[in-house]
């Protein structure tokens, strides 16, 4: 059957359904309507499709797109209820194409093609009428305040006042680049960029974006000056008086500024977003090598528990003499090493709890060090010790900040050579907050300055054995106290490891 004739045997069947389906089934607005109004608008709907689709002719769709695009969009109708209702032609036609339409599958491809060509033109007429009527609407209104421009003089004046007011006291930067110069700027944008607003005004806006962003930020703003498409949301790098890059959020749009094109933005610090952001898919992560280590390190545990103990009861026997007694006991040793690299890591991923209780960090200090007295006379290692008198208690789970300590005092006994040093300090932390500083000193071999921001990553070690877990352990430990770790070069050679811990409410008491 010829694609005309199709049309023409279903065209009052098709019309009557679309009538229906407007009333019934798209917005309230077109359910509001008159039915008399639909009697006429979609049989000529009809007929023009039908003129494109069998004649190409697309006259009648122009004409079609004009009128009801004009009355539609008086009538308060918006641009998508509009195409949605056109497009309901599609969907009725489409169905009798392949049901009804004879000869090869080709042909009625191709009338589907054509179909939907039609109704992306149609779309189309009607997106370009919806904008000349809202570009005439604006020029209307436009025209109607240049009227009242000299009767509001006053108003306006006083309305300016206000608005840069409020410009002042938003905590957002606020700007105006006018031919890549900040022309306007509050005192907002000057702080986050440690100038006063004298030195911003008149300076090329590239002299506030970190060298890695300025390629990216010129190329953007000068497709926006040029009418290009361009994201109205950015991110980029600032760049503070002080040479540091900074994140930041830009939201820029095009606007007139004294008669004159500009780009006007508000800039935001996202700093701290950032780091919470970080912060979440790190704990995501950890989550993750959780759950992967407590299994693995459970798995490792028992056959190593089994060796141990054969290990142990061979020994006990006096079979073994000489070199064969000397590996079992080295055997017994790597054993021991081996539970102690699993209990790291069932350390590190199992979830903590805390008994917080008053606790001495002179006495805590004096139990580590008799813990790894063997490690440091085997290396004849010379501890100094400087504790500040009269301390107050701090809020410790002893046995876990034990451990914290442990570790770091033992990454200090690995670092050094033989008949190395480590000092120690102790004493109130610095500022207003009540705290106490522990610092450990060595002058051992250091750490890489490659290294240095990946200290505290599970899993990430500079060492030749060991999980990796130490610092990171300790640093969970300690954070979860209230307290912070800090890890720093030594002068003249080592590492400085410093940590803070809050002292509790009500425990003046001192040491």
């Amino acid at each position: 059957m010829d694609f005309g004739d199709l049309l023409t045997r279903h065209r009052d069947s098709i019309i009557g359904e679309w009538i229906r389906r407007l009333w019934t089934e798209t917005s309230p607005r077109y359910s509001g309507r008159p039915v008399e109004e639909y009697d006429r608008t979609i049989p000529a709907a009809f007929d023009a499709y039908f003129a494109a689709l069998v004649g190409n002719d697309y006259s009648r769709i122009d004409a079609v797109a004009q009128e009801i695009g004009k009355f539609r969009f008086d009538a308060g109708f918006t641009l998508s209820e509009v195409q949605k209702a056109f497009e309901l032609f599609g969907l009725l036609v489409m169905p009798i194409i392949v049901n009804e339409m004879e000869g090869s599958a080709s042909e009625t491809i191709t009338a589907l093609e054509r179909v939907n060509l039609c109704l992306n033109y149609t779309i189309h007429r009607f997106s370009d009428s919806f904008q000349a009527l809202s570009e005439q609407e604006i020029r209307s209104y436009a025209q109607m305040l240049e009227v009242k421009v000299q009767d509001r003089t006053q108003q306006l004046a006083e309305s300016e006042a206000k608005y840069r007011t409020l410009v002042e006291e938003i905590r957002d930067g606020y700007f105006v680049n006018q031919d890549g110069r900040i022309v306007f700027a509050n005192k907002a944008f000057a702080m986050m960029h440690g100038y006063t607003l004298e030195e911003v005004i008149g300076r090329p806006y590239t002299d506030f974006v970190a060298p890695e962003s300025v390629e990216e930020v010129s190329r953007t703003y000068r497709s926006r000056i040029q009418d290009r498409q361009a994201r109205e949301h950015y991110v980029y790098k600032r760049l503070h008086k002080n040479g540091m890059a900074l994140p930041t959020e830009n939201k820029v749009v095009v606007t007139v500024y004294d008669g004159q094109k500009a780009a006007l933005g508000i800039c935001r610090d996202i700093t701290e977003r950032l780091e919470i952001e970080k912060r979440v898919r790190e704990a995501e992560h950890l989550a993750h090598i959780g759950e992967i280590t407590t299994s693995l390190a459970h798995e490792i545990r028992n056959p190593l528990s089994a060796a141990g103990m054969s290990i142990q009861m061979l020994l006990k026997s006096r079979t073994f003499k000489g070199n064969e007694r000397r590996r079992l006991e080295i055997l017994a040793q790597e054993v021991g090493r081996l539970n102690r690299l699993v209990t790291e890591m069932l350390d590190f991923a199992k979830p903590m709890k805390f008994d917080l209780q008053p606790g001495s960090l002179a006495t805590l200090i004096d139990s580590c060090l008799d813990a790894i007295e063997t490690r440091i006379m085997e290396k004849d290692i010379v501890i100094t010790k400087k504790v500040s008198g009269k301390l107050p208690f701090a809020n410790l789970d002893y046995e876990k900040m034990e451990q914290a300590v442990i570790n770091l005092l033992l990454n200090a006994v690995e670092a050094v050579d033989r008949e190395g040093r480590i000092h120690i300090t102790a004493g109130s932390g610095r500022g207003r907050a009540k705290t106490l500083r522990l610092e450990i000193t060595d002058n051992g071999h250091g750490i890489d300055p490659e290294n240095m921001p990946y200290i505290f990553d599970p899993f990430f070690s500079g060492k030749s054995k060991g999980t990796g877990l130490g610092l990171a352990n300790a640093k969970k430990i300690v954070e979860a106290h209230g307290g912070r770790i800090e890890v720093s070069p030594a002068e003249p050679a080592g590492t400085r490891v410093i940590l803070t811990i809050p002292v509790g409410e009500g425990h003046e008491r001192r040491q």
